[in-house]
Order: C-alpha cells, then sequence, then structure tokens
C-alpha cells in the first residue's frame, strides 16, 4: 500500500478549535473504521451498532450516539499528533488489518468472498478497475485494434479512461455538443441524483469535491467536465455525431458503423464496439389529442429550453414520476401557478439534507484527513449494496399481506405512510389521492427532502393536483375527462424515456445479418451479465438490458463491466484473434437464472405500471442479481461461456 504523500498544509495551521469543529461533520462509522486502520485502538473496534433506517431499508450505525462524541475525542488527539508532527507522509497502516477495518466502519462483517470488490471500493488504487496487461502487447496488433465508444456520459467517459490508460487506439463519439449524458440533457429545476454523490464518482474520482451529499444535475456535469477535462479527452470525442447503424463484417473481423454529424453522413470501421449509451436518454413524449393546437412552450423534461422565464406562468405538468416530484417542488417557486396531472402516485423516502449543499467543513475532512475520504466512500457504497439496500427489493414466498411483499417490505410501507400522515394529515382528501395502489419498492422510490418536497409543494395554494385522464391538449391549455378545459401557459412532459428501447434508434446487425430487433422479439432486450449478446462479435453495452443496479451503484456497474470489456479486448490483442462473442446457451442461461430471481423482486409484482416492467410484463432494465454477482461472473467468467475466433 502506498502512504498519503501530500503535506498538508491546511492542517499544519489548523487550530485544536478548527480540527473539534470539522469533526463535528464526520460520519462516525467512517470515523470508525478509519481509526482502527490507522490506530488498531481496540477500544474504538468495541464500540457496540445496531440497526437503524436508513434510506429504504435498514443498516448497521452506532447503538448509542454517545458514542460519536468518544469517535471525534480520538480523532482529534491523532490529528493533533499528526498535525504537530508536521502532517506528512501517513502510510495506510497494515493491509492485512483492512478487512476488519471496514467490517468496522459498515458495522458487520466483511466476507472474505467479497473482500477484492470491497477493498476497490475503498479506493486505495484509483486504477484499481484498469485493464493490466499480462503481457507488453505487439506494437503493431495495439496499432490495428481500434475501438469505438459510443456515448461520452458516465460509462462512455470512463470507457476513454481505461483505453487511453491500455494504450487502445479508441474514439469516442457523442450526439451532444458536450460530455455528461443525461445530465447534460436533463437540465430542469430540481433535477439531481438519487444516488449518494460519492458513489456516483468514478474510483479516481475519490478526490473530486462534492458539492452535497446528493449533487445537483450543474454539479454532476461539472464532475463529467472535470473527467473529459483531467484526462484530456476531448481531441477524443466527436460531438454532434450520432450512430446511424452498425453492421458486423466477418471477413473483415470488423464493425461496419454509420454516423452522422452536421457535415453529413461517415463510416467507421472500428475492431470493437463499446455502447454507452444508456436507458434513459431517449424521451418518451406522449401522443395527446390536439397537442399541435396548443399556442404555448410544450416541451419534455430533457428538452428544458435554456431562455425559459416561468413568471407569473401557469405550468402544467404531465406525469409523476422521480422527475415530476423533484421538479414540482422547485417549479412552485418559480411559476405564478403548477398544475401536477398524476395518474399514478409513487411512494416517497425522505432523506434530510436531500437538497442541502455541504459545509465548508466536509471538504476540510476530505482534504486534511488522510485515507479518511477511502472510508467515507466505502460506507456509502456498503450501504448501497446488498447487505443493506438490496434487501429492501426481496419478495418473500410465504408472504400473505396483500398489501406488502414480505415483512421488510410492510415496514417500509408502514414509514412511508407515517411521513404521507405528518406531511398530510392537515387534507385526507390529498392523503387519499397521493396513496400508490402497488407496493413500495415495486416502481421506482422517489428521494425527496424531509424539509421540502413534493407533499410540502402540493400544499400550497399555487400547487394544484389534478387526478382526472387527460383527454387532450387545448389552445389555451389541458382538458381532462370529465370535460374541464385547466388554462395553462406552459406544458411540460415529465413522461420518461424509451427505457426499454436499448440502442433504439441505432441500427445494429449482427454476424449473417442478423438484427437485434430479430434476437430481442420474444420478450424484450435481453445480454448475458447485461454486457454482450449471442451473434454480435465485439460489442460490449455498458449499461444494457438488465444492468440498473439496487445492489451497488451504476458506477461500479459501469467501471467493471468496461474492465471486463477490455480484459477480452486485450485477449484478442495478445492472442491474435479476430472475435469474441458470448455463446448462445450461456445467454440463454443466464436469463433463465436472470429470470428465477426476478420473480422474487418487489419489482415484479404486476400493480406497478412504469418503465420497471415492458411490454411483455418483465424487467428489461433492473438488475435482480446482487452486485456481488455481477463483479465475481465478470471478474472470473467462464471461459466456456464465451466463444472466440
Amino acid at each position: 500500500m502506498h502512504g498519503s504523500t501530500t503535506i498538508r498544509t491546511e492542517l499544519r495551521t489548523a487550530t485544536d478549535e478548527t480540527l473539534d469543529d470539522a469533526l463535528e461533520h464526520a460520519d462516525p462509522m467512517a470515523l470508525r473504521g478509519w481509526l482502527y486502520q490507522l490506530t488498531g485502538d481496540e477500544e474504538v473496534a468495541a464500540i457496540p451498532v445496531a440497526p437503524f433506517h436508513a434510506g429504504v431499508a435498514e443498516a448497521m450505525g452506532l447503538a448509542d450516539r454517545r458514542d460519536a462524541a468518544l469517535l471525534r475525542a480520538k480523532a482529534a488527539a491523532f490529528l493533533r499528533s499528526y498535525r504537530d508532527a508536521g502532517a506528512g507522509d501517513l502510510p495506510i497502516g497494515p493491509p492485512e488489518r483492512l478487512r476488519r477495518s471496514m467490517s468496522l466502519a459498515a458495522g458487520q462483517e466483511v466476507p472474505e468472498s467479497e473482500l477484492e470488490l470491497w477493498l476497490e471500493e475503498l479506493a486505495l488504487d484509483p486504477w484499481a478497475r484498469s485493464l493490466r496487461w499480462p503481457e507488453e502487447p505487439p506494437a503493431e496488433r495495439l496499432a490495428g485494434f481500434s475501438v469505438l465508444v459510443i456515448g461520452a456520459g458516465l460509462g462512455g467517459l470512463n470507457a476513454a479512461v481505461q483505453l487511453e490508460r491500455a494504450g487502445i487506439p479508441f474514439t469516442v463519439v457523442e450526439k451532444n455538443p458536450g460530455v455528461g449524458g443525461t445530465w447534460h440533457e436533463n437540465r430542469y429545476p430540481g433535477a439531481r441524483v438519487d444516488t449518494p454523490s460519492r458513489a456516483y464518482t468514478h474510483l479516481y474520482g475519490l478526490g473530486y469535491e462534492y458539492a452535497g451529499p446528493f449533487c445537483e444535475q450543474a454539479e454532476n456535469e461539472k464532475y463529467f467536465n472535470w473527467v473529459a477535462d483531467t484526462f484530456d479527452l476531448r481531441g477524443d470525442i466527436a460531438f454532434d455525431t450520432e450512430v446511424v447503424s452498425a453492421e458486423w463484417d466477418e471477413p473483415g473481423a470488423c464493425w461496419v458503423v454509420r454516423v452522422r454529424d452536421p457535415e453529413g453522413e461517415r463510416t467507421l470501421r472500428p475492431r470493437a464496439v463499446i455502447s454507452a449509451v444508456g436507458f434513459l436518454s431517449r424521451p418518451n413524449v406522449p401522443e395527446l389529442p390536439g397537442a399541435e393546437r396548443f399556442t404555448g412552450p410544450a416541451f419534455h423534461t430533457a428538452r428544458w429550453p435554456a431562455d425559459l422565464d416561468l413568471t407569473g406562468k401557469r405550468v402544467a405538468v404531465i406525469g409523476s414520476g422521480c422527475t415530476s416530484y423533484q421538479m414540482v417542488p422547485e417549479l412552485a417557486d418559480l411559476a405564478g401557478h403548477v398544475e401536477l396531472y398524476q395518474r399514478t402516485p409513487q411512494w416517497v423516502f425522505d432523506r434530510p439534507g436531500y437538497r442541502s449543499r455541504y459545509p465548508g467543513q466536509v471538504a476540510w475532512l476530505d482534504r486534511n484527513l488522510p485515507w479518511y475520504p477511502h472510508f467515507l466512500r466505502f460506507r456509502t457504497s456498503w450501504l448501497t449494496g446488498p447487505h443493506v439496500q438490496s434487501r429492501a427489493f426481496d419478495v418473500d414466498p410465504e408472504w400473505t399481506d396483500p398489501l406488502s411483499r414480505s415483512a421488510m417490505n410492510a415496514r417500509i410501507r408502514e414509514g412511508r405512510l407515517e411521513f404521507m400522515r405528518r406531511k398530510l394529515g392537515s387534507r385526507p382528501d390529498l392523503l387519499e389521492r397521493m396513496l400508490p395502489p402497488h407496493p413500495p419498492m415495486s416502481a421506482r422510490p422517489v428521494a425527496v427532502d424531509s424539509g421540502y418536497g413534493i407533499y410540502d409543494a402540493l400544499l400550497r395554494d399555487d400547487v394544484t393536483l389534478v387526478t382526472e385522464g387527460i383527454a387532450g391538449l387545448t389552445e389555451r391549455g389541458i382538458e381532462t375527462v370529465d370535460g374541464e378545459e385547466h388554462p395553462a401557459d406552459v406544458v411540460v412532459y415529465a413522461t420518461g424515456f424509451r427505457a426499454n428501447d436499448f440502442l433504439w434508434p441505432m441500427e445494429i446487425r449482427g454476424r449473417d445479418g442478423r438484427s437485434l430487433a430479430d434476437l430481442w422479439a420474444e420478450d424484450g432486450a435481453r445480454a448475458w451479465v447485461g454486457t454482450m449478446l449471442p451473434g454480435f462479435p465485439n460489442l460490449f453495452l455498458l449499461y444494457g438490458p438488465n444492468t440498473n443496479p439496487f445492489s451497488l451503484g451504476v458506477v461500479t456497474f459501469s467501471e467493471i463491466t468496461t474492465r471486463f470489456a477490455l480484459e477480452r479486448i486485450a485477449e484478442l490483442v495478445l492472442g491474435d484473434r479476430r472475435s469474441v462473442a458470448v455463446t448462445p446457451e450461456a445467454y440463454r442461461r443466464y436469463n433463465r437464472e436472470l429470470d428465477e430471481r426476478e420473480a422474487l423482486r418487489t419489482w415484479s409484482d404486476p400493480r406497478a405500471d412504469n418503465y420497471y416492467r415492458n411490454a411483455h410484463g418483465r424487467s428489461a432494465s433492473n438488475c435482480p442479481f446482487e452486485g456481488t454477482e455481477i463483479w465475481e461472473r465478470l471478474r472470473h467468467p467462464d471461459p466456456t461461456d464465451l466463444e472466440v475466433r
């Protein structure tokens, strides 16, 4: 393990009062693991823990809050000593201690079988998920193997970073004029991530300064611009360039890819294609009668006009998913009046500080506590993983309560009802109309700020909830099925994306001209471990079918899928092979397992109607496997699952 070689001049001049004040903002469980790793203090290890409610599930935290003061006192004493010694190089401590230290930060034991994964999440090595060539690749073979990356968002930028680091020639094509993917496109008021931001950056982004616990759109886009600039990627990205089609050329062992840019169409012939297009990238706009008659601005949330002024305007918001619930409270502060047109209410999960920014002390801790950000990142990832968050999506086949799917699901439901009553108790009419008809976790759980969210907005005089169906649009507004016309100056479609139309509208053809549409004709999009398709060689999907994770985050999935792709590319280069694809048998076997596991996940409940379920009644988006299982399958793939030519 490398030491922390930065000399912290800021810490060297910090007063005891500054240390104490900053440590008041430290996470006690992260401090617990951090202190033990650096000191081996058994008194720290002996501090008891107990279950507590964390987001959508239950996690382990300090059993007695007073022990947080003990941890802070010990941390302050350690920091004073470190400061007084010059605040220089500080080794991480014995590697053999790390598993126990992480277990103390988690509040439960890190399984030995998962240790490599969690050490990666600790990010002591920012390049732990990079390609490590087993031998030096022949220069002429490497130069002749080009990769096309489609998309410059979360996954595509990381693929570019890793390809550059591995020395593999590549080009990125991006349909937008800038990087960031969904965070470049979605600029509606209130847009922010619902994954903790510390788990929404790459391993090499650990030192990036976070603006808040759940960063808003501008901060997320800023991070992706930081990645592009830090690793000098812009020269490798063709902006305003969209893939029209891709067809596998068997004799040439390459893909023939037609792309369109402002100059017209051209053809690329990469040896491999990495698709990082995401599945929440193509807006879903409903075809409402009379839409063309409406005289005011009407647009999807992903196409928010940059110069839109809502002062004094009546704004109609159509849709009641995550986007709508995030946006309406913010719109209420900008517009004259907001009407929310809701078909189905969703379960809302309050998160303290969801809309807040970090106080300065948090960034001070990140800069001045060597190795502490690593333990805080690990703790954050653990809370999103299989031992905590994932259990909230489990179905108990023996459970008989018609309103819930397990004992935990019942507790979650009661907690959500309690929150609703606390917010809407004075309005029984709203309470009734905001009660979802499906169990919690069967549709996307919506994160809101504990202090001000959708429920608070609905109590305002300038916000109206409309639950009657929409008959169509008129010149001046929206007509509901009861015949009433609701005046509106602006119509906003918060109607989500074509989430189940993976890779649409690109036309993809593999071996023998077989189309992707043909492969997926039976029951929608599928893949092998979310990334490979039979008959489509040298094609790797980074956010493919059934990779929307509820056990570990989307960044972790993207990183491990990218490493898998680069390792397969390296095998082709080193072995002078032409192609690699998953076998049809492995593809079918994996998807049989996937279907069996999906039946035990809450989103299989038929009462929920949303993008979690496609037209065939199954999820093409969500991953029913634990993130640890996906990591294992991609880290140690069965060679017989892959066909190499």
